[in-house]
C-alpha cells in the first residue's frame, strides 16, 4: 500500500502512518491503494529516534496490551524493564511482563519474583515458547478485537511466540549466541497479525536500545514505590541521597528498597531532563541563563580568590 501524498517538510516522522494505524484509503484497483488519511490514535508506543537526531519514533499505534518480553538467560535485566514499563505507562498501552524461555532456566521462580518486584502489580508471565509451558496463561491477555504488541530485544523468542499464538510457523527464527544470549535481527520489519481468536498482534524487530521519549509521568508510575516513600522524607525537596530524614535512603538500609532500582529511577528522570531541554525553547533558554548565571559566580568566586 502506498502513501496517497508526501508529509509537508515540517511534519516528523511520528506524523507518518504507522503498524496499527487505522486508515482512510482510496482503492485504485485490486492490487493497488493510497492512504488518504490517518484517523486519531488512541494510543501510541513511541522512543526517541536511534542516535543523535532528536526525534520520536512510533514502535505501535492503537495497542492496547504490550507485551515486554524478556528471556531468562543472559537477556533478563530488570532495570531495562523499568524502562520498558515507563515508556508503556505514558503511551497509554497496558504492560504486560512475559519471562520467555523457562525451560533453559532452573531458577525461573526466584526471577519471576525479582521481576514482580519491579512490575508493582503488572502481570508477569513466564512461559516456554519452544515447549509451550504457560502459553495458557498467556493466551488469557488475547482478547477478540484488541491489538497486542510484541517488544524486546533481539534474540528473546518474540518471533517463536508469534509462532506458537498464530498455530503455524510464518515467522522465521534463529538461535542466539551461546556466550552472551544475544540475538541477530530475525524480524526487520513490523508485521501484524490476526490472531485465531479474533486478538491483532504486532511483532516488531529487536529494539536495541530504548530511550524515553517524553515519559516524566510514566517513570513516576513505572516508580510509584519510590515516589509514595518520597512523601515521607522529612523534606520536601529531598533528593534521597545523604539529606537526614529521607525515607527512600532508609528503606535502602533495611533492605525493602533495592539501589539499583533507585539509582535507575535518578537516571530515567535525567534523561528526561536533557530531553525537555532539547525540545522545549523555554526550558532550554531557562538552563542556558542557569549555567551562565553559575559560571558568573565561578568567575566572581576565582576573583575574590585572588584579590585575597
Amino acid at each position: 500500500m502506498k502513501a496517497g501524498r508526501k508529509p509537508p517538510a515540517d511534519e516528523k516522522g511520528a506524523e507518518w502512518p504507522a503498524v496499527g494505524d487505522w486508515v482512510a484509503v482510496e482503492l485504485h484497483d485490486a492490487a493497488a491503494a493510497a492512504i488518504r488519511e490517518v484517523l486519531p490514535r488512541r494510543s501510541q508506543f513511541v522512543r526517541k529516534s536511534p542516535g543523535k537526531k532528536i526525534e520520536e519514533q512510533v514502535i505501535a499505534a492503537n495497542a492496547d496490551v504490550a507485551l515486554l518480553v524478556s528471556a531468562l538467560d543472559g537477556d533478563f535485566n530488570p532495570r531495562r524493564a523499568e524502562r520498558y514499563l515507563a515508556q508503556c505507562w505514558e503511551s497509554g498501552t497496558r504492560p504486560v511482563i512475559v519471562l520467555n524461555k523457562a525451560d533453559v532456566c532452573t531458577g525461573w521462580r526466584d526471577k519471576a519474583r525479582e521481576m514482580e518486584r519491579v512490575a508493582q502489580g503488572t502481570s508477569v508471565c513466564v512461559v516456554s515458547a519452544k515447549t509451550e509451558q504457560g502459553l495458557d496463561e498467556l493466551k488469557k491477555f488475547l482478547t477478540p478485537g484488541e491489538t497486542l504488541v510484541l517488544l524486546g530485544s533481539s534474540g528473546v523468542g518474540k518471533s517463536t511466540i508469534v509462532n506458537r499464538l498464530l498455530g503455524e510457523s510464518l515467522q522465521e527464527v534463529q538461535p542466539v549466541r551461546e556466550g552472551d544470549s544475544r540475538g541477530r535481527h530475525t524480524t526487520t520489519m513490523r508485521e501484524l497479525f490476526v490472531l485465531p481468536g479474533g486478538a491483532l498482534l504486532v511483532d516488531t524487530p529487536g529494539l536495541r536500545e530504548l530511550q524515553l521519549w517524553d515519559a516524566a509521568e510514566g517513570v513516576s508510575q513505572a516508580f510509584a514505590d519510590i515516589d509514595s516513600l518520597a512523601g515521607q522524607c522529612r523534606f520536601s525537596d529531598c533528593r534521597h541521597e545523604t539529606e537526614p530524614g529521607c525515607a527512600v535512603q532508609a528503606a535502602v538500609r533495611a533492605g525493602t528498597l533495592d539501589e539499583a532500582r533507585l539509582e535507575n529511577r535518578r537516571k530515567l528522570l535525567r534523561e528526561q531532563e536533557f530531553l525537555r531541554r532539547k525540545i522545549d525553547p523555554e526550558a532550554r533558554h531557562v538552563e542556558k541563563q542557569r549555567i551562565k548565571h553559575l559560571m558568573r559566580e565561578v568567575r566572581q568566586i576565582h576573583r575574590d580568590r585572588k584579590s585575597d
